[in-house]
């Protein structure tokens, strides 16, 4: 069973469920549900598909999540970055308002889920790693930009196009005139009612004195309340006929079944996308899953989590949704309502079903310009434009990252934002291991500790130069501690042994070892001594494979004080005197 239950952790966290847990997931998810209606309607705007997709896209895959996934609190769903990113791909292949782009969405779903069902079956999940959180801090805020400013079309009742900041703003500028005077009044009003709701609403009923839990589930009511409102008001006063624009007829009924395209030209074109979405949504979720999990003590395990939402997403393929992952806001009122276990998300599935089943005829008149006030509110909680003041003070290279990728992401379009978001990544990896740190120690008199000759005063001999590595050497920064041994040790200096301190390298690699047999033919040429110390088992364990060691022109000692001692005549000197 133990191994059934890494797959299955619903047969873990299920057998020990009861009432109370049963009471509070039951509470936890007709908050989330009141919460999920609009919003699942607005990102299905957002991503271009018909209303009804954001809402089979919350049905089928929770459930598979419920039973897939780790996270007790982890809400799956459509959200705000990736109905960007996948209007952004699908945009790409097939018209909007076509059977093309639906299918195409599908699709995406699809090859998302496989990949992410892939990375976890072979436990990849550490590649997710190689993606800063600088950089998906800035593609975020560059992403939640680009979101609120895509709505603004239907804030004013106008059409217009673009992908790419300038572009969005462009089109709004040439079609400003066009505004429909009273779509502007709705979003306006929307808009501001969401904010004051969202930062007025709750403390403002706990000061009236009502009790935490309802306060909490009134303030999650805001954006139905504006959904009613609005859609009463098209509806009692004709307002369509002002033009108006709606959702129109949304189906009524379960989450169809669905097949995605398996037609090779189109899988080829959705490939790249599909792997961007699905690595920024596993970022997303799982940073969101260990956060929550670290307030109660509880473990996310990242590969079992890439099963759950691979898992989702192709429940999403084969249910008429489109790509999802674990959504933050969501995710944070389902812990702060009570969730004990992944059956809250379950409930949750159960009534946005039972929405999708008698409430869909009743947002026939719900103005497109509330769904867009919802999205420009949640979204806008996404803008962190500080991330760029604190990578200033902290890091410049970080800065550039984060500044480049925003840009990117606002010039050139979500897709470029996000492949450069990963490119700039790994770059950023490659030039700050490709120069490791590394510094010359001495003894700390009186102690057997060694620090660096530039931050502390500490003994040294003219004779021993100590170099203490702070960083794994592979072939990245090989040939830089193979420089840098050159440039310290030259024809007719004093230095007599030369030692390595290796109490922060995990590993060498083929390349860093060609590189340390260079350094050690080089010195026994010069007639130096060539030694290592403090040397991690692991990394003895590599070099006796090779003939480094039974080559070395010197020693590996234990610590580095033993070093000290054999190579100044320390040892020597001490034995005398006694």
């Amino acid at each position: 069973m133990p191994d059934l239950r890494r797959y299955l952790p619903i047969l873990d966290w299920g057998r020990r469920y009861d009432r109370t847990a049963f009471s509070n997931d039951l509470v936890a998810a007709v908050i989330v549900t009141i919460m999920l209606i609009p919003q699942s309607l607005a990102y299905a705007l957002l991503a271009g598909l018909p209303a009804q997709a954001g809402i089979y896209a919350s049905i089928a895959p929770i459930l598979l999540y419920a039973i897939f996934g780790t996270s007790r609190a982890l809400a799956v769903g459509p959200v705000a970055v990736v109905s960007l990113l996948t209007a952004s791909a699908v945009g790409q292949v097939a018209d909007q308002g076509t059977a093309g782009y639906a299918v195409a969405a599908l699709t995406l779903a699809f090859l998302s889920g496989s990949f992410l069902l892939l990375l976890g079956v072979f436990r990849l999940g550490f590649l997710a790693n190689f993606l800063s959180h600088p950089v998906i801090a800035g593609f975020i805020t560059a992403s939640g930009i680009l979101i609120a400013t895509s709505q603004l079309k239907h804030i004013l009742g106008i059409r217009a196009g673009g992908h790419t900041l300038p572009e969005m703003l462009g089109a709004l500028l040439a079609h400003v005139g066009e505004t429909n005077a009273i779509t502007l009044v709705i979003g306006v009003a929307a808009t501001g009612f969401l904010f004051w709701v969202r930062r007025n609403l709750k403390p403002r009923l706990l000061k009236m004195g009502l009790a935490p839990l309802p306060a909490d589930i009134l303030t999650k009511a805001g954006p139905v309340a504006s959904v009613v409102v609005t859609t009463l008001a098209v509806w009692a006063f004709g307002l369509v006929d002002h033009g108006v624009r709606v959702v129109g007829e949304v189906p009524q009924g379960l989450p169809p079944l669905t097949l995605p395209s398996f037609a090779p030209e189109l899988l080829g074109a959705l490939l790249v996308p599909a792997i961007l979405i699905s690595i920024i949504g596993f970022v997303e979720s799982i940073s969101v899953a260990q956060t929550l999990a670290a307030r109660k003590r509880q473990r996310v395990d990242p590969d079992q989590e890439l099963i759950g939402l691979g898992a989702a997403n192709l429940g999403a393929a084969f249910t008429g949704g489109y790509p999802v992952t674990g959504g933050f806001a969501r995710s944070v009122v389902n812990f702060d309502a009570g969730a004990e276990t992944p059956a809250a998300g379950a409930f949750t599935a159960v009534g946005l079903l039972l929405a999708s089943l008698f409430l869909t005829p009743l947002v026939y008149y719900l103005p497109t310009a509330t769904l867009a006030a919802t999205i420009i509110v949640a979204v806008l909680s996404l803008v962190d434009l500080s991330i760029l003041r604190r990578t200033w003070a902290y890091s410049r290279a970080d800065f550039a990252a984060v500044a480049a990728t925003i840009l990117l992401t606002l010039l050139a379009g979500v897709e470029t934002g996000v492949a450069s978001g990963v490119a700039i990544s790994v770059l950023l990896h490659l030039y700050k291991t490709s120069r490791p740190h590394v510094a010359e120690v001495g003894l700390v008199p009186g102690t057997q500790h060694f620090r660096n000759v530039r931050r502390h005063k500490v003994e040294t001999d003219p004779t021993l130069l100590t170099l203490r590595v702070d960083e794994s050497l592979y072939f990245v920064n090989a040939r830089f501690l193979e420089d840098l041994v050159q440039e310290r040790v030259t024809e007719g200096c004093a230095i007599r042994n030369v030692v390595l301190m290796f109490s922060a390298v995990n590993e060498v690699d083929f390349s860093a070892l060609e590189s340390l047999e260079a350094v050690n033919h080089r010195l026994r040429d010069m007639g130096v001594g060539f030694h290592l110390s403090e040397v991690k088992g692991p990394v003895m364990d590599r070099l006796r494979t090779s003939h480094f060691l039974a080559d070395l022109n010197g020693e590996v000692f234990l610590s580095q004080y033993d070093a000290w001692r054999a190579l100044t005549g320390q040892a020597t000197r001490r034995a005398a005197a006694e």
